[in-house]
């Protein structure tokens, strides 16, 4: 048995579905995925899934394997993030992950602030959805992460920013003229919901409706803000995102705020407190200036 079969089954049970796995998170075909799985059930001994129409199912065994499963890939993750950390090259390094579309936000203000660091490390930036900058977090495959709070063992979380969270709908659309535009207003079966993965922000929005005693009824599901674009220029449809996916929008697209008191979600930058690199340090030391010249230049969003 390899990681890889924990890393396969854990991905299946948790999206409840072999293509989704497959396609969204773990980038391999459905026939392999399903040979991986036949491969550890035959090795355990005992069938973990049961497959059906809408999906698959954890059976009693599978239950129980997931919790060891996600178990050994934490203690794994771990192992390699302090073998990481005790092989640090002799040139710093230091890497930063951005939840995309936020590095259009703060990576300006993170070379600024670290421009006297910069010169002397070796530093990276990378994009992802939230769920995995949290976890790249978590494993010390990075050093600073700017996503949403992602509960993670050992990953603590600043809040840096409260974003709107505004319509984005196709220039043509008849609610792309006015102002501001009423949630009553969206058409529940126009509307572009949200998969599992943004779960921070489908809780949001979910609250935000049930709150109105709105109810839609989305037929589209975005998995990331860049679906979600893409989405609504295909469909014509509309959705709510973070006001800074307008950085982001084509030229067919607009934003609107939402009328009244709209919603926000919590943009954060989360990092592990024993982390010993001396460019984090000085990051925390000088977070709040960060925070201010950011809010500043967005006039206190």
């Amino acid at each position: 048995m390899e990681l890889r079969h924990l890393r396969y089954f854990v991905a299946i049970a948790e999206t409840g579905s072999l293509t989704e796995a497959a396609q969204d998170r773990l980038h391999t075909s459905q026939p392999s995925l399903s040979r991986q799985l036949r491969d550890l059930e035959l090795e355990i001994g005992a069938q973990l899934l049961v497959r059906g129409p809408r999906g698959v199912t954890l059976t009693p065994a599978g239950r129980v394997f997931l919790d060891h499963a996600r178990l050994t890939l934490l203690q794994a993750g771990e192992a390699v993030a302090a073998a990481r950390r005790a092989a640090r090259p002799v040139k710093a390094s230091f890497a930063v992950g951005f939840l995309t579309g936020q590095e259009v936000e703060w990576l300006r203000h993170v070379t600024h602030l670290l421009r006297d660091e910069l010169q002397s490390i070796d530093f990276r930036v990378t994009s992802d959805f939230s769920p995995a900058i949290g976890a790249a977090v978590q494993s010390g495959e990075i050093d600073l992460g700017f996503s949403r709070i992602e509960p993670q063992p050992n990953v603590t979380y600043k809040i840096i920013a409260h974003e709107p969270i505004v319509v984005i709908l196709p220039r043509e659309h008849p609610l792309a003229a006015r102002r501001e535009i009423d949630p009553r207003d969206i058409d529940p079966q126009g509307f572009i919901g949200y998969s599992d993965t943004p779960h921070v922000l489908r809780g949001i929005v979910e609250r935000y409706f049930a709150e109105r005693g709105l109810s839609m009824a989305p037929t589209h599901f975005l998995d990331s803000y860049a679906t979600g674009i893409s989405l609504v220029a295909s469909t014509k449809n509309v959705t709510l995102l973070p006001a800074y996916v307008k950085a982001l929008l084509p030229a067919s697209l607009v934003s609107r705020p939402l009328a009244g008191n709209g919603p926000v979600i919590e943009i954060a930058a989360g990092y592990r407190a024993d982390n010993p690199s001396p460019v984090l340090a000085v990051f925390l030391r000088n977070i709040d200036r960060l925070v201010a010249a950011r809010a500043a230049e967005t006039g206190g969003g």
